[in-house]
């Protein structure tokens, strides 16, 4: 399936001016600047980021509440979540992210409930305060085990003026000084589910941390897992191999994630940050205000694991620098044992990529590990410093789209004609029907965990199973039966 890729640059920016060329003149000077060409000589990817979506094109992005309901408080689980607003948001991100945790579902454990407050024409009027205060306790009433409440706003909250801020000061006083978060998440802030992250964040800062002094008994290798949430087990898997080095993991944010894990965050050694995209600037505060260092790692590939590991270690004493090394000698054996099956059948294939947060870059070596090309990567809602981060990644030539379109994205996978495509369930079904391969890499296609040694087996198999299934050999793609 895959093309001579010899003179790829060359075919790639060509590519590029064939898709930009059937946008009218000013829609086509935009998103110009959010296409490129990797260059190897350059410091960053050369595209534009961050910025509004072009009015009329169908963009994949999500939206301010996504990013703060469904990505950072979402998969806290001994937490309420209550999407604040008409039941469509609540009902549309309703445990769609696999965020994996221990507990018991509607007794200790709630994330995989739904809560909200189902608007109605007359609540948008009237407003909403008096229903979310008899919300919380009903609350309170059906769920007494709960450790906390969030009020995630949906867009009319913002747009109506209801006072969320004074509902949670007043129910929680009520309620022996309960953690009630209110997030000012509402979907039209922003440009995408960034921003989300953003006041996500803020809102830890702001409403959760300092407000208890949580007994604990700190030691010199705490650590905290940042931007992690547990997507098919991947904080576990990550968890594991921290702790098999001699770290103590206190907490983990914010997937299978407890209101106490968080709150004595600020006591750790170091902030180990996953998803950098969607939890740097909690790292960041908690640098400026408790003198936390912080890192990012890449649990994805043996190669990026081994580097991660070391660099971790170097942090810390001599002791967990020989822990790392043995550990990455453990599972030596487990990672040659993968190769030898699976690189041979993957070797040479080609793989495009378009995910949010941190995956168009750092699953990038877990295919180089087994052979396998990117010709393709972006992201959907990326800053200047996360295209940065990618340049060292990918290899000179390599296609970048951000933001890209629906247009787009099939245009480049119909021309391109990739072994391999790994986006999001959008994406999924209309890439089958082109008769291209398909992993959803934002979920794991529930499959997973993809983090750790172990997780590179499971994550090696899943690309072979979809790549050399034999269902594509009898379909025809429409360029050929063109």
């Amino acid at each position: 399936m895959s093309l001579d890729y010899t003179n790829k640059k060359e075919f790639h920016e060509k590519l590029i001016q064939e898709v930009l060329a059937e946008y009218p003149q000013k829609s086509a000077k935009r998103r110009s600047k959010h296409l490129g060409v990797s260059d190897a000589s350059a410091s960053d990817c050369g595209v534009k980021s961050n910025v509004k979506s072009v009015p009329g094109v169908m963009t994949i992005r999500g939206c301010a509440y996504a990013g703060s309901k469904g990505v950072v408080w979402g998969p806290i689980k001994d937490m309420v979540h209550i999407s604040h607003g008409p039941v469509g948001c609540g009902q549309y991100s309703w445990s769609q992210r696999r965020n994996y945790y221990i507990g018991k579902t509607g007794v200790d454990s709630f994330v995989t409930m739904q809560f909200t407050s189902d608007f109605q024409e007359k609540d948008i009027v009237f407003g909403g305060d008096k229903k979310l205060e008899k919300l919380i306790d009903e609350i309170q009433d059906l769920f007494p085990l709960n450790n906390g409440i969030s009020i995630q706003s949906e867009c009319p909250i913002g747009l109506i003026g209801d006072d969320i801020e004074a509902v949670a000061r007043k129910k929680s006083k009520e309620y022996d000084d309960k953690i009630i978060v209110p997030v000012r998440c509402e979907g039209f802030r922003g440009v995408s589910q960034s921003l989300g992250h953003h006041i996500a964040n803020d809102a830890v800062r702001d409403w959760l941390f300092d407000k208890t002094d949580p007994v604990w008994e700190t030691g010199p290798y705490d650590v905290n897992i940042i931007g992690d949430y547990n997507i098919g087990g991947d904080a576990w898997a990550s968890r594991i191999l921290l702790e098999e080095i001699g770290l103590n993991v206190i907490s983990q944010w914010s997937g299978d994630a407890t209101i106490s894990e968080m709150e004595r965050g600020p006591k750790a050694k170091l902030n180990l940050i996953h998803c950098y995209r969607s939890m740097n600037y909690i790292c960041r505060h908690m640098e400026e205000k408790y003198n936390i260092p912080w890192m990012e790692y890449n649990f994805f590939g043996p190669s990026q694991i081994e580097q991660s590991l070391r660099a971790i270690a170097a942090q810390f004493d001599e002791t967990i620098q020989q822990k790392a090394e043995a550990v990455i000698a453990k599972y030596r054996p487990l990672v040659d044992a993968v190769l030898a099956k699976f690189k041979p059948r993957l070797e040479g294939k080609t793989v495009m990529l378009y995910v949010g947060g941190l995956r168009p870059r750092h699953v990038v070596t877990a295919y180089d590990d087994l052979g396998m090309e990117i010709v393709g990567t972006g992201y959907e809602f990326a800053h200047n410093d996360d295209y940065q981060r990618t340049s060292h990644y990918v290899k000179d030539g390599t296609l970048i789209y951000d933001d890209v379109s629906g247009y787009e994205l099939e245009k480049f996978i119909e021309k391109i004609r990739p072994d391999l495509v790994g986006s999001g369930i959008k994406e999924k079904y209309p890439v089958q029907k082109m008769g291209i391969p398909f992993r959803q890499m934002h979920s794991w296609d529930y499959s997973g965990p993809y983090h750790g040694y172990d997780g590179f087996a499971i994550f090696a198999r899943d690309m072979d199973l979809a790549v050399n299934n034999p269902v594509w050999s009898l379909y025809q793609a429409p360029w050929k039966a063109a």
